[in-house]
């Protein structure tokens, strides 16, 4: 129970990181989505065995932890809860890729490793760019940047709902974890046959959560809009901050940095 509603309060410790006030975080949720929309796909366009091309890649979150002064230790625990994930995606790459394309000395490095470190690197990345891109903007604002952007309403409004019973989902499990360890009477659980029941009553209690959140919604005049606390312009700031990242990803996506480097400085 108690690591339920730990989590819970980690997890919206996002929202409350979206409103502070710092310089990204004034800025249009727009610019911020196209942004990262763009960052995103420079980073999965690459070919599957690049990996030095992909790390300069990493300024973007990096330099938006810093502007919007979020804490680097709870961003980067929320980043490596995708690392497990990405890891079994590419863990049996070497298995079906065993054609060597790297030598260090007496070691040879086959196309599976570095295949299944790219996995891993761009699930990193764009992870990253994502809970940034929260922490800065805020789910309901993200929301509300896709409706303008083009998304149909219904698609803006449900995915703001779907992360809204994220909370009551967890909220109610708390409820029924504590119910169920104070029935247990200090034993380890009630056996595996109540887990069954006991799902099905945490999905009925949370659908008539929301349905009561709902009702109190309609009576508060909610009419299928998304409402933000920050209502955002586009202006000269966000065309630049659009422009210089964009420009930036692109340059990078065509020109492998690490690899130009390394030339310059052996004159190669």
């Amino acid at each position: 129970m108690l690591a339920i509603d730990g989590n819970l309060l980690d997890f919206k410790r996002l929202d409350l990181l979206a409103l502070k006030e710092s310089p990204v975080h004034r800025l249009d949720p727009r610019a911020k989505v196209l942004t990262t929309l763009v960052f995103i796909l420079c980073v999965v366009s690459f070919d599957r065995y690049e990996l030095a091309a992909l790390l300069p890649f990493a300024l973007y979150p990096v330099v938006l932890l810093a502007l919007g002064d979020l804490p680097a230790g709870y961003i980067a625990r929320k980043v490596a809860v995708v690392l497990p994930f990405a890891v079994m995606v590419g863990l049996f790459n070497p298995l079906f890729d065993r054609q060597v394309l790297l030598q260090l000395g007496p070691l040879d490095i086959w196309g599976g490793w570095l295949s299944c470190l790219s996995i891993v690197v761009r699930a990193l990345l764009t992870a990253a760019a994502a809970i940034v891109l929260v922490a800065i903007t805020g789910f309901p604002a993200i929301c509300e940047a896709l409706e303008r952007l083009g998304m149909p309403r219904v698609f803006a409004v449900q995915l703001l709902f779907l992360y809204r019973y994220i909370f009551v989902l967890a909220d109610e499990g708390g409820r029924v974890a504590r119910a169920r360890q104070l029935r247990a009477c200090g034993t380890k659980g009630l056996g595996l046959r109540h887990f069954g029941p006991l799902v099905g009553h945490l999905l009925l209690r949370t659908w008539e959560r929301a349905e009561r959140v709902h009702m109190a919604m309609l009576a508060r005049g909610f009419a299928g809009e998304v409402h933000t606390r920050r209502q955002g312009r586009f202006g000269a700031a966000e065309g630049a901050f659009l422009l210089g990242w964009g420009s930036l990803f692109v340059a990078l996506r065509l020109y492998n940095l690490p690899h130009l480097l390394g030339q310059l400085l052996t004159g190669n």
